[in-house]
Protein backbone atom coordinates (compact mmCIF):
# COMPACT_ATOMS: atom_id res chain seq x y z
CA UNK A 1 0.00 0.00 0.00
CA UNK A 2 1.31 3.41 -0.92
CA UNK A 3 1.68 6.34 1.47
CA UNK A 4 -1.28 8.22 -0.03
CA UNK A 5 -3.62 5.21 0.37
CA UNK A 6 -2.45 4.67 3.95
CA UNK A 7 -3.00 8.36 4.76
CA UNK A 8 -6.52 8.20 3.28
CA UNK A 9 -7.38 5.16 5.40
CA UNK A 10 -6.08 6.81 8.57
CA UNK A 11 -7.99 10.03 7.78
CA UNK A 12 -11.21 8.03 7.23
CA UNK A 13 -10.76 6.23 10.56
CA UNK A 14 -10.34 9.54 12.38
CA UNK A 15 -13.34 11.04 10.55
CA UNK A 16 -15.54 8.03 11.41
CA UNK A 17 -15.24 8.90 15.11
CA UNK A 18 -17.34 11.99 14.52
CA UNK A 19 -20.26 10.09 12.96
CA UNK A 20 -23.51 10.92 14.76
CA UNK A 21 -25.16 8.34 17.02
CA UNK A 22 -27.86 7.34 14.48
CA UNK A 23 -25.15 6.41 11.99
CA UNK A 24 -23.20 4.44 14.60
CA UNK A 25 -26.37 2.67 15.70
CA UNK A 26 -27.38 1.77 12.13
CA UNK A 27 -23.90 0.39 11.46
CA UNK A 28 -23.96 -1.95 14.47
CA UNK A 29 -25.94 -4.55 12.56
CA UNK A 30 -28.97 -4.73 14.85
CA UNK A 31 -31.65 -6.72 13.07
CA UNK A 32 -34.48 -4.51 11.74
CA UNK A 33 -32.62 -1.27 12.62
CA UNK A 34 -31.76 0.78 9.56
CA UNK A 35 -30.98 4.46 9.22
CA UNK A 36 -34.53 5.70 9.80
CA UNK A 37 -35.16 3.59 12.90
CA UNK A 38 -31.73 4.52 14.25
CA UNK A 39 -32.67 8.22 14.00
CA UNK A 40 -35.94 7.62 15.87
CA UNK A 41 -34.13 5.68 18.61
CA UNK A 42 -31.41 8.32 18.99
CA UNK A 43 -34.01 11.12 19.08
CA UNK A 44 -36.07 9.30 21.71
CA UNK A 45 -33.28 8.17 24.04
CA UNK A 46 -30.41 10.62 23.46
CA UNK A 47 -27.62 8.11 24.07
CA UNK A 48 -26.50 4.61 23.17
CA UNK A 49 -26.35 3.69 26.86
CA UNK A 50 -30.01 4.65 27.33
CA UNK A 51 -31.01 2.59 24.29
CA UNK A 52 -29.00 -0.37 25.58
CA UNK A 53 -30.71 -0.21 28.98
CA UNK A 54 -34.24 0.32 27.65
CA UNK A 55 -36.92 -2.31 28.16
CA UNK A 56 -38.86 -3.68 25.19
CA UNK A 57 -41.86 -1.65 26.40
CA UNK A 58 -39.81 1.57 26.47
CA UNK A 59 -38.44 0.82 23.01
CA UNK A 60 -41.95 0.30 21.62
CA UNK A 61 -42.89 3.84 22.64
CA UNK A 62 -40.52 5.10 19.95
CA UNK A 63 -42.04 6.16 16.66
CA UNK A 64 -42.17 3.29 14.13
CA UNK A 65 -40.79 0.74 16.61
CA UNK A 66 -43.05 -2.26 17.05
CA UNK A 67 -42.67 -5.46 19.08
CA UNK A 68 -40.28 -7.20 16.65
CA UNK A 69 -37.88 -4.25 16.41
CA UNK A 70 -38.06 -3.59 20.16
CA UNK A 71 -37.26 -7.21 20.98
CA UNK A 72 -34.41 -7.27 18.46
CA UNK A 73 -32.81 -4.13 19.95
CA UNK A 74 -33.34 -5.40 23.50
CA UNK A 75 -31.79 -8.81 22.74
CA UNK A 76 -28.86 -7.27 20.82
CA UNK A 77 -27.70 -5.41 23.92
CA UNK A 78 -28.12 -8.50 26.13
CA UNK A 79 -25.51 -10.46 24.13
CA UNK A 80 -22.10 -10.34 25.87
CA UNK A 81 -20.17 -10.04 22.58
CA UNK A 82 -22.31 -7.03 21.59
CA UNK A 83 -21.68 -5.39 24.98
CA UNK A 84 -17.95 -5.94 24.32
CA UNK A 85 -18.35 -4.31 20.91
CA UNK A 86 -19.99 -1.28 22.51
CA UNK A 87 -17.12 -0.93 24.98
CA UNK A 88 -14.51 -1.23 22.21
CA UNK A 89 -16.33 1.46 20.19
CA UNK A 90 -16.53 3.66 23.30
CA UNK A 91 -12.78 3.22 23.87
CA UNK A 92 -12.16 4.14 20.23
CA UNK A 93 -13.96 7.44 20.82
CA UNK A 94 -17.18 7.04 18.80
CA UNK A 95 -20.15 9.30 19.55
CA UNK A 96 -22.61 7.73 21.95
CA UNK A 97 -24.82 10.77 22.59
CA UNK A 98 -27.27 12.61 20.40
CA UNK A 99 -28.61 16.15 20.46
CA UNK A 100 -32.14 16.25 19.11
CA UNK A 101 -32.49 18.26 15.92
CA UNK A 102 -36.29 18.08 15.91
CA UNK A 103 -38.15 21.28 16.60
CA UNK A 104 -40.15 21.13 19.82
CA UNK A 105 -42.79 23.46 18.44
CA UNK A 106 -44.10 24.61 15.10
CA UNK A 107 -47.22 24.87 13.02
CA UNK A 108 -47.27 21.13 12.36
CA UNK A 109 -46.26 19.90 15.83
CA UNK A 110 -47.83 16.54 16.62
CA UNK A 111 -49.09 15.97 13.07
CA UNK A 112 -48.11 13.07 10.83
CA UNK A 113 -47.99 13.43 7.05
CA UNK A 114 -47.66 10.98 4.18
CA UNK A 115 -46.51 12.19 0.76
CA UNK A 116 -47.68 10.63 -2.48
CA UNK A 117 -47.57 11.43 -6.16
CA UNK A 118 -45.58 14.19 -7.86
CA UNK A 119 -45.88 17.63 -6.32
CA UNK A 120 -45.88 20.60 -8.74
CA UNK A 121 -43.05 22.68 -7.26
CA UNK A 122 -41.47 20.73 -4.39
CA UNK A 123 -39.45 17.55 -4.54
CA UNK A 124 -40.44 14.91 -2.02
CA UNK A 125 -37.27 15.68 -0.01
CA UNK A 126 -38.07 19.41 0.02
CA UNK A 127 -41.63 18.74 1.21
CA UNK A 128 -40.37 16.36 3.90
CA UNK A 129 -37.84 18.95 5.08
CA UNK A 130 -40.49 21.70 5.27
CA UNK A 131 -42.83 19.48 7.27
CA UNK A 132 -40.13 18.42 9.70
CA UNK A 133 -38.84 21.97 10.18
CA UNK A 134 -42.40 22.98 11.08
CA UNK A 135 -42.49 20.23 13.74
CA UNK A 136 -44.40 17.57 11.80
CA UNK A 137 -43.45 13.97 11.07
CA UNK A 138 -43.40 12.24 7.70
CA UNK A 139 -44.37 8.57 7.50
CA UNK A 140 -44.06 6.22 4.57
CA UNK A 141 -47.52 4.69 4.68
CA UNK A 142 -51.09 5.62 5.53
CA UNK A 143 -52.53 4.51 8.86
CA UNK A 144 -55.18 5.68 11.29
CA UNK A 145 -52.46 7.81 12.92
CA UNK A 146 -51.89 9.80 9.72
CA UNK A 147 -53.07 13.41 10.09
CA UNK A 148 -52.78 14.41 6.41
CA UNK A 149 -51.97 12.92 3.03
CA UNK A 150 -50.20 15.39 0.75
CA UNK A 151 -51.20 14.26 -2.73
CA UNK A 152 -49.68 15.27 -6.03
CA UNK A 153 -50.24 13.96 -9.55
CA UNK A 154 -50.55 10.18 -9.97
CA UNK A 155 -51.28 9.67 -6.26
CA UNK A 156 -52.30 6.00 -6.58
CA UNK A 157 -53.15 3.57 -3.78
CA UNK A 158 -52.18 5.83 -0.88
CA UNK A 159 -54.90 8.26 -1.93
CA UNK A 160 -57.51 5.50 -2.00
CA UNK A 161 -56.42 4.21 1.42
CA UNK A 162 -56.47 7.73 2.89
CA UNK A 163 -60.01 8.24 1.59
CA UNK A 164 -61.15 4.90 3.03
CA UNK A 165 -59.69 5.80 6.46
CA UNK A 166 -61.04 9.35 6.43
CA UNK A 167 -57.56 10.92 6.42
CA UNK A 168 -57.58 14.58 5.36
CA UNK A 169 -56.03 15.18 1.94
CA UNK A 170 -54.03 18.26 0.98
CA UNK A 171 -52.38 19.45 -2.19
CA UNK A 172 -49.03 21.24 -2.18
CA UNK A 173 -50.58 24.72 -1.91
CA UNK A 174 -52.71 23.69 1.06
CA UNK A 175 -49.66 22.21 2.79
CA UNK A 176 -47.72 25.45 2.32
CA UNK A 177 -50.69 27.47 3.62
CA UNK A 178 -50.94 25.21 6.69
CA UNK A 179 -47.25 25.73 7.44
CA UNK A 180 -47.52 29.49 6.91
CA UNK A 181 -50.66 29.77 9.07
CA UNK A 182 -48.71 28.50 12.11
Amino acid sequence: MGPKSAANILRNIVNSKSNPLPRVLAAMGIRFVGERTAVFLAEAFGSLDAIAEASPEDLQRVEEVGPKVAESVYQFFREPHNRDLVERLRAAGLMFTHESMRPTDGALQGLTFVLTGTLPALSREEAKDLIERAGGKVAGSISRKTSYLVAGEDAGSKLAKAQSLGVRILDEMQLLALIKAG
